[in-house]
């Protein structure tokens, strides 16, 4: 049986008829299996869902109790239908899950959702998983984004820190995931004052602590006078009055996408963070080779990159070109 039987796209998304399920559905479905909580990813409304324990529950954090009619937690591998699903490790953010489905008669495919291979505090490392057809996202999918280590960058936050002591640092980092790993990161640096975060990460942190990541001492940054220099927020709080409070702040972003200069140029960032919950361009193609899949679907991002680069490689590869799934994470 040929890879595009078991799964390929439709309006609604990755769709498996085989299984009668969709991965990762742009709209409401009969049955849906969600690689992470990302909005762009996990949306309310499903019949059923299965995925991890710890995504199950950051929907009900982010949509409710009833985002979907019932659910099921990845447990092993487990028979849909005709075919085998199973949940890997995607070392995105925590929770986050490549989806692999087999067929007795078929090609093994697997569902990357959103991965990278840089070490994260905060969620478990990519699991390499031998296949026959990979689906690969190429948000960052090409040789220009190259990323640091994230220990740079914390040196960087810590510089600025030290240089304006006078001066809040208000730093951008999206709620799910970005937010947990910034932290994360500095305090494994050795930074332990009171961080200040806004009132919109307050609940995913707090889940986050309860599985087990250490943020440290977490403060609200609510008052007109919030006694820390760290402030964490998303992005959407920048363009609302909350950032008047802060006299002079330094305004700074973490996000792969400030490895362009013109982007943190556009935002007014200040102090620019190249920390990513993505693989970049080294990352995604070293996985490739690594799998050696016999072809490579991509979505979701810069696709003609990739695309060429298996061309080079040798290995057969085609544009998915499902819409509908942003950059959330970054």
């Amino acid at each position: 049986m040929r890879a595009e039987f078991i799964l390929h796209p439709t309006e609604a998304g990755l769709f498996c008829p085989e299984g009668g399920f969709h991965i990762d559905p742009l709209r409401p479905v009969s049955r849906a299996l969600i690689t992470h909580g990302h909005s762009d990813h996990a949306r309310a409304g499903h019949g059923a869902v299965m995925a991890t324990q710890e995504t199950l529950d950051i929907m009900r954090l982010r949509m409710g109790p009833d985002f979907a009619a019932s659910t099921q937690p990845a447990d092993g591998p487990t028979r849909i239908g005709n075919v085998t699903v199973s949940f890997h490790p995607a070392g995105h953010v925590l929770g986050s899950s490549q989806i692999a489905v087999s067929h007795d008669r078929g090609p093994k495919i697997v569902v990357s959702g959103d991965y990278s291979r840089m070490a994260n505090p905060t969620c478990r490392p990519f699991e390499p998983v031998p296949c026959d057809v990979f689906v690969t996202e190429a948000t960052f999918g090409l040789p220009v984004f190259r990323f640091p280590d994230p220990s740079t960058q914390v040196e960087k936050l810590f510089a600025s820190l030290s240089e304006f002591p006078e001066r809040p640092h208000l730093i951008g980092a999206y709620a799910l995931g970005k937010a947990q790993h910034v932290i994360a990161l500095v305090r494994e640096a050795g930074y332990d004052a009171p961080i200040a975060i806004h009132g919109a990460l307050k609940t995913l942190c707090d889940y986050h602590v309860e599985q087990g990541v250490d943020l440290g001492d977490l403060i609200p940054a609510t008052a007109d006078d919030v006694p820390a220099q760290l402030v964490i927020a998303p992005p959407s709080a920048f363009a609302s009055p909350w950032v008047q409070r802060f006299a002079d702040p330094v305004i700074g972003f973490a996000s792969g996408w400030m490895a362009v200069r013109a982007r943190a140029r556009q935002r007014g960032v200040e102090l620019p963070l190249i920390v990513s919950d993505h693989v970049d361009w080294p990352s995604l193609t070293r996985t490739l080779t690594e799998l050696g899949p016999s072809e490579v679907w991509v979505t979701h991002g810069t696709e003609d990159g990739v695309i060429r680069w298996c061309e080079l490689a040798q290995i057969p590869a085609r544009p998915l070109r499902l819409v509908g799934y942003e950059d959330e994470a970054e």
